[in-house]
């Protein structure tokens, strides 16, 4: 594509608009959002090169935090400099957030009063498990390409069933396999060696279970302890949004203990139909924990670290991202964490399949998932399963 035009010439109201846009059609995932990015301004309005978007978004999909928002973010600002990338990634990010919060307020307030509402919710659960486990399927797929892979995320599955820090099996899977790349085994084995040392010191007594939180017994969170944990949860989102789950999981519903696992599901199925990056169950998540005030705190910590990473310096983690020692790194980091999804999945089955007619949910949404390559299949299937769960209660 020789004739690129660069980005037309837009004020600041015009640009938010624009993306405002973008987030209102935002349906049907990071891929489809992705798609109606690249198809609207580099197919069409040529604001870019092809060679120079795969180029952009291979940075970011190296990088953790939602893509189609952080490519939001860039092409705001090669329009308008930082306060366009700013205006433009608020703009993909309101519709959602601004949806999110009003069906937050709605659960909040009035529970799930209504017969065929907790039905559909009761539907919505064992597909959203679906996804999760789809989820990691697919990232294991594109993320354990070597045996230290697999060995480093089934490590880190076994600190999160134990329960020890998530950052020790992070950091040793990303320096062992940086150490294997440049074929340093003894020191690879010997920072496993000591990783293992680490998670069992760390480990919590009576954690190895896989028995969910039935009950929420905690203290309403801080805004500060959420605003840490959105931030968390922004900078571990490698390989999409799924990433974010366990981080979340366990501040909110095994460490804080003010959300139960029912509820952490249905904050992922209703924040899944929306027009928005997945990642927003944040603001719902929030909104549970401490109103609107937590649901604000938490969402400013998880696309903190999105709009960072352009604002900041995107030409310098494109030179950084480009390094092979830091792609073996992130690639050890993105191996342990489908350990950390994995054991996730599991504990929340229990609670996302209570029964025969869940389980058929649960497999026919799998199933979906899996066969159905559609734009609009998580947003189908969702509907599917919500119609199910009515159809079943009824019965």
């Amino acid at each position: 594509m020789d004739d690129v035009t660069g980005p037309p010439k837009l004020s600041h109201v015009r640009l938010f608009g624009r993306f405002l846009r973008f987030g209102v059609l935002a349906f049907g995932g990071p891929v489809a959002q992705i798609g109606m990015i690249r198809d609207e301004l580099v197919e069409r309005e040529r604001w870019i090169s092809r060679e120079r978007f795969n180029r952009t978004l291979a940075v970011y999909q190296a990088l953790p935090g939602p893509e189609a928002h952080e490519l939001c973010v860039y092409f705001g600002t090669i329009a308008s400099g930082r306060v366009g990338g700013l205006l433009a990634g608020l703009g993909f990010m309101l519709p959602g957030f601004v949806l999110v919060l009003v069906l937050a307020a709605i659960y909040v307030e009035y529970g799930i009063s209504s017969a065929v509402l907790a039905a559909v919710l009761a539907g919505f659960q064992p597909a959203v498990a679906a996804l999760i486990v789809r989820a990691v399927v697919r990232i294991a797929q594109h993320a354990l390409t070597h045996v230290w892979l697999w060995i480093a995320a089934a490590g880190a599955a076994g600190a999160q069933i134990v329960d020890a820090p998530f950052w020790i099996p992070l950091l040793a899977a990303g320096i062992s396999y940086t150490l294997v790349e440049r074929r340093q085994y003894v020191l690879a084995i010997g920072t496993v060696v000591v990783g293992a040392i680490a998670i069992a010191f760390a480990a919590e007594p009576g954690a190895i279970t896989i028995d969910p939180v039935s009950v929420a017994t905690g203290d309403p969170p801080g805004l500060l302890s959420l605003l840490g944990s959105g931030f968390k949860a922004g900078l571990l989102t490698f390989g999409g949004a799924y990433t974010a789950i366990p981080f979340v999981r366990h501040d909110a519903v095994l460490a804080g203990r003010w959300m139960t696992d029912g509820q952490f599901l249905d904050s992922l199925a209703l924040s899944g139909i929306l027009p928005a990056p997945l990642i927003i169950f944040g603001t719902f998540v929030g909104y549970v924990g401490a109103g609107l005030d937590g649901a604000v705190m938490m969402t400013v910590g998880i696309f903190a670290p999105a709009f960072a990473f352009t604002l900041v310096g995107h030409n310098q983690l494109e030179r950084l991202v480009n390094e092979p020692r830091t792609h073996a790194f992130l690639d050890g980091v993105a191996a342990a964490v489908v350990g950390l999804i994995g054991v996730t999945a599991v504990r929340l089955l229990p609670a996302a399949i209570p029964d025969v007619g869940a389980g058929a949910i649960f497999a026919g949404a799998l199933a979906g998932m899996m066969l159905w390559r559609a734009r609009w299949n998580v947003l189908g299937i969702m509907l599917a399963a919500g119609i199910a769960g009515v159809a079943l209660d009824r019965l």
